[in-house]
C-alpha cells in the first residue's frame, strides 16, 4: 500500500481509539471528560472526513469521471455520521448516558461498514486511479488544518 492509503487507514484507526475513548467516560458517567474527549474525536473525524471530500474524492473523480458511484456513498454516510455527532453531543450536554450509548452504537456500526468499504473497495480504487499523484494528494491533504 502506499503512503496516502497507509495515512488515511491510519486516521481511521486513530478515531476509533478516539470514539472508545469518549464512548468509556460517558459509561462512566465522567461528563466533563466525556465533553472533551467527545468533542476531541468529533474534530479527528471532521478533519478525516474533509480530506476525503477536499482533497481526496474530487481528485479522484476528476481523474475517473465517476461522479455518482463511491464517492457519492461516502458522502452520504459522512452526513449521518455528522447527524449522529451531533446528537452525541447534544446526549453529554443533557447527561443522557443511555441516549449517547445507544447514538454511538449506531455510530460504530456505521463507521465500521464504512470503513470496511473505503479500505476494500474505494482506496484500492483511488491507489490505481492516482498512482502517479499520491504524493501530491497526501502533501494537500496534509495542509488541512485539524
Amino acid at each position: 500500500m502506499t503512503k496516502l492509503i497507509n495515512a488515511l487507514i491510519a486516521e481511521h484507526r486513530a478515531c476509533d481509539d478516539e470514539f472508545a475513548l469518549a464512548e468509556k467516560a460517558v459509561a462512566d458517567q465522567e461528563w466533563t471528560k466525556a465533553a472533551e474527549l467527545c468533542r476531541h474525536f468529533v474534530q479527528s473525524m471532521e478533519c478525516h472526513l474533509r480530506h476525503e471530500e477536499e482533497v481526496l474524492f474530487p481528485a479522484f473523480e476528476e481523474r475517473t469521471g465517476m461522479t455518482s458511484g463511491p464517492t457519492r456513498v461516502m458522502r452520504m454516510e459522512h452526513e449521518d455520521m455528522r447527524q449522529l455527532f451531533h446528537d452525541m453531543e447534544e446526549s453529554i450536554k443533557n447527561k443522557d448516558r443511555e441516549g449517547y450509548l445507544g447514538q454511538s452504537e449506531t455510530l460504530l456500526i456505521l463507521m465500521q461498514q464504512h470503513n470496511m468499504k473505503e479500505e476494500n473497495i474505494l482506496y484500492p480504487m483511488v491507489q490505481n486511479a492516482l498512482r502517479a499523484d499520491q504524493d501530491n494528494i497526501l502533501a494537500k491533504i496534509k495542509s488541512i488544518a485539524v
